[in-house]
């Protein structure tokens, strides 16, 4: 696993083999952020990466000039990674959060110019994650939610649905 590009490109982001995670694939975070590159400044983002596994969408934006990135999961052995990369690559602008997800929705009173939301898969109700983000209010005025979800969930029937990426088995849905 690499970042693509910005400051860190080339860098490797090297987790322990035993995270309970399901890393988003080098081809479709760089097809996702080739698309971004031409939705977003990323210089002016503060983002919310939720469900972050490895960091890895998070230390990519880190390494496109995000302001801010706060990066939420529950399990502890994840959060320990994305710490200690921080401190390796010496980032001062991330902020690593162990809680469960549902419940910094529930309690973050702060806004954020993009949320990114990597569910596990099988995830109970897991199409029900996208509302729950809208309904929390994170999202600054011209906000931008991108869910990363298996091909057996639709969501171009939901009113803030804006566009479908798909890289292989990864889907991408944006939402405004």
């Amino acid at each position: 696993m690499r970042i693509v590009s910005g400051k860190f490109r080339g860098r490797r982001l090297q987790p322990p083999v035993n995270l309970p995670v399901r890393p988003t694939t080098d081809f479709a975070k760089e097809g996702l952020f080739n698309v971004l590159n031409n939705l977003v400044d990323f210089e002016l983002l503060k983002v919310l990466d939720l469900f972050s596994g490895t960091g890895s969408i998070a230390f990519e934006f880190i390494s496109r000039g995000a302001i801010e990135v706060t990066t939420v999961d529950a399990n502890h052995r994840c959060i320990d990674f994305i710490k200690k990369t921080v401190d390796s690559f010496g980032i001062t602008n991330m902020k690593p959060v162990k809680s469960n997800c549902f419940t910094f929705l529930k309690h973050s009173f702060n806004k954020y110019d993009l949320v990114f939301a990597d569910p596990p898969f099988n995830l109970d109700e897991i199409e029900l994650i996208p509302d729950l983000i809208f309904e929390a209010d994170l999202l600054n005025a011209d906000g931008l939610l991108i869910f990363e979800h298996s091909s057996r969930i639709r969501f171009e029937q939901h009113s803030r649905f804006i566009q479908l990426r798909q890289y292989g088995s990864v889907n991408f849905s944006f939402f405004k």
